[in-house]
C-alpha cells in the first residue's frame, strides 16, 4: 500500500532567510516531521482562495495551530488581546474543513485548527483564557511551549487513541472553546475546565458522511512538539483507510 498523502495547512506570513525578506507560505518542521514518521507523505496547503480543491489529490488533513480566528466568524467583536488575525486563512482553512467533511476525509486539528472546527460548526470562542481561568498556563511564555495536565475521557475515539485517565502535553494558546459547535462533544478537559479536545458525537449530521465513522479528532493541546505520536499515527492509519475506500 502507497503511504497516504496528508495536506498541512499553513501560515502567510513575512519571514527573513538569508538575504532574503518576503511574504512565504510557512509551517512548523514539527508537523512535517511527524507526518513524515507517521508514515505520511506532507503536502503544504497555502492559505489561498481555492486551496479546497487540492483535497481531491489528499488522504487526510492536518488544521494546524496559528494566530487567532476573526470574532466575526463567530458573530462577536475583537477583543483588547485579539490582535493578530488573518481573516484570509480563516476562510482557505474552513474552506478545507468543509471539503473534508463532505469528502469523510480525515482530519485531525490542533491548537487554532480545533478553534477554526468548533467555529465552522456553529461554536465560539473565549478570546482571552486567562480573563476566564485566572492564570496564564496555557501560554506563559511568548514563543515556546509550556506543559500542563488534560484528562481524557473514557469511551471516546480519543481515549482509542491515547488512552483515557490524565497525561501532560505541550501547549501554547491563549484562546479555548466557549460554545461547543453542532455535533461536537468534549473529550478531554485542563485541570481549570478548559476543553482540550473534540470529536463528533454520534452519527451528526454534519453532511458527507458524518458521524462516528469519519476521522475526525481535534486538540487544543500541540502533539506536533511533543514526544507521543500517537494521534499523527491514528491519522495516518485513517487516511489509508480512506484511500482504499
Amino acid at each position: 500500500m502507497s503511504a497516504p498523502v496528508i495536506g498541512i495547512s499553513t501560515y502567510c506570513e513575512q519571514a527573513r532567510w538569508g538575504a532574503w525578506d518576503q511574504r512565504v507560505s510557512l509551517i512548523s518542521q514539527n508537523y512535517v516531521d511527524q507526518v513524515v514518521a507517521a508514515g505520511g507523505v506532507p503536502v503544504l496547503l497555502p492559505p489561498v482562495a481555492g486551496i479546497e480543491a487540492a483535497l481531491g489529490r489528499l488522504d487526510g488533513l492536518v488544521i494546524t495551530g496559528g494566530p487567532d480566528i476573526e470574532p466575526a466568524r463567530y458573530g462577536a467583536e475583537p477583543g483588547p488581546r485579539t490582535t493578530v488575525l488573518r481573516p484570509e486563512r480563516d476562510a482557505a482553512e474552513a474552506a478545507l474543513f468543509r471539503g473534508a467533511r463532505d469528502a469523510g476525509l480525515p482530519v485531525l486539528g490542533i491548537c487554532r485548527g480545533m478553534q477554526l472546527i468548533n467555529v465552522e460548526l456553529g461554536g465560539s470562542l473565549t478570546q482571552h483564557l486567562p480573563d476566564v481561568v485566572g492564570h496564564e498556563g496555557h501560554s506563559p511564555t511568548p514563543g515556546a511551549m509550556a506543559e500542563h495536565k488534560v484528562t481524557v475521557g473514557p469511551a471516546t475515539r480519543l481515549a482509542g487513541i491515547l488512552g483515557d485517565g490524565t497525561r501532560t502535553v505541550p501547549t501554547h494558546h491563549h484562546q479555548g472553546v466557549r460554545r461547543l459547535g453542532t455535533g461536537l462533544v468534549a473529550t478531554a478537559w485542563a485541570e481549570d475546565g478548559t476543553v482540550e479536545a473534540v470529536e463528533l458525537d454520534g452519527p451528526a449530521e454534519l453532511g458527507g458522511t458524518g458521524g462516528a465513522a469519519w476521522f475526525m479528532v481535534a486538540v487544543q493541546w500541540h502533539p506536533e512538539a511533543g514526544d507521543d505520536p500517537s494521534l499523527f499515527l491514528a491519522l495516518a492509519a485513517a487516511a489509508r483507510a480512506h484511500a482504499v475506500g
